[in-house]
């Protein structure tokens, strides 16, 4: 996926303040962070959304969801609480079409989220 922001993240081809990275999954800072911790949590393999990878993989949402409980220890977020969002299309809210976990905290989420 030549021209996936992501993809070219995960590669290095575009830096990012890194904070977890391994064979299958990189994590790093969101650039317009939505709250005090907003990290993003992303698999190496191109995925257009949640249900592309479904179908590929159907244990890929397991293992992001290791990284992110491993990350939010790691942001002393665990304590307080924090959210995990996945948006899929345009009516979800999907801006990247790549599979992205936001992983948010610090803050007092509130419901209904827009």
């Amino acid at each position: 996926m030549g021209e996936c922001v992501f993809c070219k993240i995960a590669s290095g081809e575009i830096p990012a303040k890194l904070l977890y990275q391994d064979d299958e999954f990189v994590a790093f800072a969101d650039i317009n962070p939505q709250a005090p911790v907003h990290l993003l949590v992303i698999p190496r393999t191109h995925y257009a959304n949640i249900v592309e990878a479904q179908k590929a993989d159907a244990s890929l949402g397991g293992r992001m969801l290791s990284v992110v409980t491993r990350l939010a220890e790691e942001q002393g977020l665990s304590g307080q609480g924090f959210r995990v969002v996945c948006n899929t299309g345009n009516n979800g809210g999907q801006t990247v079409g790549h599979l992205h976990f936001h992983v948010l905290g610090g803050r007092f989420m509130s419901w209904p989220p827009g």
